[in-house]
């Protein structure tokens, strides 16, 4: 079990009009705390005005963006990206991203939040899903490798850097070696001199903010879910 060390009493929302919001719930749950993180699956704006932060899960992000505005919950989303902490995973990552390539015809809202843009299915359909270590400085036990779970995963093609905007911290990349050669491209970053490889890019931060590419809640390791509330979530109730 991770170990978090909270001062107060936490309410973390999960987005649960589609996707893997259970198996999310699941690993915050059993997150050890000197007092409870209660979770609630957030499926109208009331439940929203309860969190202190939220993650959008993996699932199929033009689904969840439908429902979300059927529910009437983008704007309140939007709102509430302005001020509290948002964790995105896979499709949630896509919502969160400023722009997206790679679309179904007609293309999707987003609720933007990181300045990055992102593609779709970036390492191709289901049938080219992996799993791959990522060896991850800032959570518990970083020697130990962390098992990226990617599934029909996005990609980063670009960093938007901007001094208008928080910083963007680079926290896990995809080894050389195990980066999928299907669609093995080089693009500019925004911020780096020259050609930059961001599609190696699996984990990031931008203020409050975070982003993976990968499913953490598939897996039994709930590092990822300590980490989110210790470097996003609980700073911001200081």
């Amino acid at each position: 079990m991770a170990y978090v060390q909270v001062s107060k009493n936490v309410t973390i929302g999960i987005l649960a009009l589609q996707g893997a919001f259970a198996e999310h719930q699941t690993a915050l749950q059993g997150l050890s705390c000197q007092k409870k993180i209660a979770v609630v699956l957030v499926r109208s704006a009331e439940d929203l005005l309860a969190c202190d932060a939220l993650i959008i899960p993996g699932g199929e992000s033009t689904t969840i963006a439908l429902l979300a505005k059927l529910a009437g919950l983008l704007e309140p989303l939007r709102t509430f990206l302005r001020k509290k902490p948002v964790w995105g995973t896979c499709a949630g990552a896509i919502l969160l991203a400023q722009a997206v390539e790679n679309t179904k015809k007609g293309g999707q809202e987003l609720l933007g939040g990181i300045s990055v843009t992102v593609a779709r299915n970036g390492w191709g359909s289901q049938v080219e899903s992996f799993e791959a270590p990522l060896s991850i400085d800032g959570l518990r036990d970083a020697t130990t490798p962390f098992m990226g779970v990617f599934i029909r995963a996005p990609v980063v093609l670009a960093l938007h850097r901007s001094t208008e905007n928080p910083p963007i911290e680079i926290i896990a990349r995809l080894p050389i070696n195990l980066v999928p050669k299907l669609q093995k491209l080089m693009v500019h970053d925004e911020g780096d001199s020259g050609l930059y490889d961001s599609q190696s890019i699996v984990a990031l931060r931008q203020g409050r903010h975070m982003l993976t590419t990968f499913h953490p809640e598939l897996t039994k390791d709930s590092r990822f879910h300590e980490y989110f509330v210790r470097t996003c979530v609980l700073p911001t109730l200081l």
